[in-house]
């Protein structure tokens, strides 16, 4: 693969999933939300909901959202392995983005039908699951693909780096864009019209299209890197042990992370907080704070900057979790808008981790070894992760819902739960070996 040269042309680079991700995050943090009304407030539900009333049996909609997380993380295994061999023409990793880019809109626009309005039908449940299914399916390889080339698509640690960095400030627009633009819009606009107008940001996928140039790989003998079958590149992965470290720091990292942004609508619906005004105090001043990130990585190394990134935000989302008891007013605002500027300082690094660090151990593995597997580990860490939110946003997420009905104030500990899985993945980095706290650690003179 040709090599991108110039900052221009990787920080382009790494804009290219935004769009993705914006789908992602509106399916897991409104659209499926959106099927039960429990834990909404009384005026958001002609919105916020499809149809202000529940549209899947809870219990079992639980178990289709784990059983599609889960299946998401497994199927990245399988996924990977087909892109990383695949052969044609036009090399391995754009027929791989378009043969996953394809059904991903599909199901998406499927995922607005309501097949049965009648109310919570074993119908619905079975149907919005199974599309949910293909939703992830079709993201996994997609995205997985796309994360691949990270390592492909420069030759050096520190464009990595700033493909990470920048893909994580990307990340921080989407998110601007899902929980202040579109927080806006649901004041009265139903969320599966929001969602259409989402929906165009997808096009930001064709930008690899473009700049990846890839010879034909048909002919096995002429390519500079050896493929391997599924079970060898998984088994080659997994017998990484700093890789495998790193998975279990990252995956209980997850579960906080992804249970406070799957769960964000219902939490300030429920709290009386205003997303809109704590969403842009969190989010607005990330580039800046990123650059904090940045200086302790060159300077310390990554094992300080993650440290104080996932301690920051558990001291963010206790903050949250204490300003959720005051009672409506002003006071309530103003201390709220300060939980999300501390929280500020550590989501564009928590963001950027998950590029940076399993394409610098492919990278580093493929240089010893001669094998083009970077997918694997992009996959690999997809199963951990899809686990971890597979618990958070299918079990827990729904069990606080459920416990918010009828009077019930469960919702409530949302960020307290979130913050101690933060505070548990701090301690946890301390299994990480040194090669890995050492990351991006620049040498002094």
């Amino acid at each position: 693969m040709r090599k991108l040269q110039g900052k221009f042309k990787v920080g382009l680079y790494a804009c290219s999933g935004m769009g993705i991700n914006m789908m992602n995050l509106m399916m897991g943090s409104y659209l499926c939300s959106a099927l039960i009304a429990g834990g909404f407030g009384q005026d958001a539900l002609p919105f916020q909901t499809y149809i202000g009333r529940d549209l899947v049996i809870a219990a079992l909609w639980a178990t289709f959202v784990l059983i599609a997380k889960i299946v998401d993380g497994v199927i990245d295994i399988p996924m990977a392995a087909f892109t990383d061999k695949f052969r044609s023409r036009f090399g391995r990793r754009r027929p791989s983005i378009v043969i996953g880019l394809v059904p991903l809109i599909i199901s998406y626009l499927l995922f607005l039908v309501i097949p049965d309005p009648s109310g919570a039908t074993l119908l619905n449940t079975v149907y919005y699951g199974l599309v949910l299914c293909l939703f992830y399916s079709a993201y996994t390889l997609t995205m997985t693909t796309y994360y691949a080339t990270f390592t492909e698509i420069v030759d050096n640690e520190s464009d990595r780096r700033r493909l990470g960095n920048v893909k994580a400030v990307c990340d921080i627009i989407y998110f601007i864009l899902g929980y202040v633009v579109v927080r806006m819009l649901l004041n009265g606009i139903n969320i599966r019209v929001v969602a259409l107008i989402t929906l165009p940001l997808a096009l930001t996928m064709l930008i690899p299209l473009f700049m990846i140039k890839e010879p034909s790989n048909l002919d096995e003998a002429a390519v500079e890197y050896k493929t391997v079958g599924l079970v060898a590149s998984l088994k080659h992965t997994m017998k990484n042990r700093s890789f495998v470290l790193w998975m279990i720091v990252h995956a209980t990292m997850q579960f906080g992370v992804q249970l406070f942004l799957g769960g964000i609508n219902e939490y300030f619906s429920f709290t009386g907080m205003s997303m809109i005004f704590v969403m842009v105090a969190a989010f607005a001043p990330v580039p800046l704070t990123f650059i904090l990130y940045n200086r302790f990585v060159d300077r310390h190394g990554f094992g300080f900057g993650i440290r104080y990134t996932f301690i920051v935000f558990a001291v963010g989302m206790l903050g949250m979790f204490g300003v959720s008891f005051l009672p409506a007013g002003g006071a309530k605002t103003a201390l709220a808008i300060v939980t999300g500027l501390i929280s500020s300082f550590a989501i564009g690094a928590i963001f950027a981790t998950a590029y940076t660090v399993p394409s610098q151990l492919a990278a580093e593995e493929e240089a010893k070894d001669g094998i083009g597997n970077s997918a694997m580990y992009f996959a690999v860490q997809g199963l951990f992760d899809g686990v971890a939110t597979g618990v958070a946003t299918g079990v827990v997420l729904t069990a606080l819902k459920k416990g918010s009905e009828n009077g019930g104030s469960a919702m409530i500990y949302l960020t307290l739960i979130a913050a101690a899985a933060l505070l548990a993945a701090t301690l946890l980095t301390t299994i990480l070996p040194k090669s890995v706290l050492q990351i991006g650690k620049k040498e002094r003179a």
